[in-house]
C-alpha cells in the first residue's frame, strides 16, 4: 500500500489533484482540502525527496532541472493514488504522461494566482529546488508555465485577495461536493 488507499469503503474514491506555481498554496490547500473532503494527504515533492534521500535543490544542483522533471514524472506514474488530495510539484505540468495519470485518478484543480502575490510568498528561489532553467527568471517561469496550468485543468480556481478556507470552499463547491465532518 502506497499510503494513499483508502481503507474506509464510505470514504471518496477520486482524488482531487492541485497544480499550480510555486507558492499558489497547493501544499498548505491540500491539507486542509484533504481534512474537509475526508480524503488522505499527498505531497509529490515530499515523495521526491523521500525516495531519493534528498532535497529538491540538491537535485538541481547536482544533476540539472531536467532530471528533477523526470524524477518527478516517475514519482508520479509509479503513484496509483485514489482517494487523495494531491499537491503536486509546480513542474508536474510539463510531463503530458504525468498529467494524464493524474488525471484519469481524479479532477485536476489549477490553483491561480497572480505573478505579484507570488513574488510576494516566495523568497527562497535559490534554496526551493524549483525545477528551472538556471537562466528563467520567476516572471519567465510564470509565463511558461501558466498556459500549461490551464491547459490541464478540470477546474480553475482564482486564489488572488483568498484565505486558504475560502479556496477549499471554493474548490468543494465547484466539485459539487460537500464538506464532511471530518474534523471531529
Amino acid at each position: 500500500m502506497d499510503g494513499c488507499e483508502e481503507t474506509n469503503m464510505t470514504a471518496p474514491s477520486s482524488s482531487i489533484v492541485l497544480v499550480g506555481m510555486p507558492g499558489a498554496g497547493k501544499s498548505t490547500v491540500g491539507v486542509l482540502l484533504a481534512k474537509l473532503t475526508c480524503r488522505s494527504f499527498v505531497d509529490t515533492d515530499v515523495l521526491i525527496q523521500s525516495q531519493e534521500g534528498r532535497p529538491l535543490q540538491e537535485i538541481v544542483d547536482r544533476e540539472g532541472h531536467l532530471v528533477l522533471r523526470r524524477i518527478e514524472e516517475q514519482v508520479i506514474l509509479g503513484h496509483g493514488c485514489t482517494g487523495c488530495v494531491i499537491a503536486t510539484g509546480g513542474s508536474a505540468v510539463y510531463s503530458p504522461a504525468a498529467m494524464a495519470h493524474l488525471k484519469r485518478h481524479g479532477t485536476i484543480v489549477y490553483l491561480a494566482v497572480d505573478l505579484e502575490t507570488l513574488e510576494e510568498r516566495v523568497k527562497d528561489l535559490d534554496t526551493r529546488g524549483l525545477a528551472k532553467r538556471p537562466d528563467q527568471s520567476f516572471s519567465d517561469l510564470y509565463e511558461e508555465r501558466t498556459p500549461l496550468y490551464r491547459e490541464c485543468a478540470d477546474i480553475t480556481i482564482d486564489c488572488d485577495r483568498l484565505t486558504h478556507e475560502a479556496v477549499c470552499a471554493r474548490i468543494i463547491e465547484a466539485l459539487g461536493e460537500r464538506a464532511n465532518d471530518c474534523l471531529l
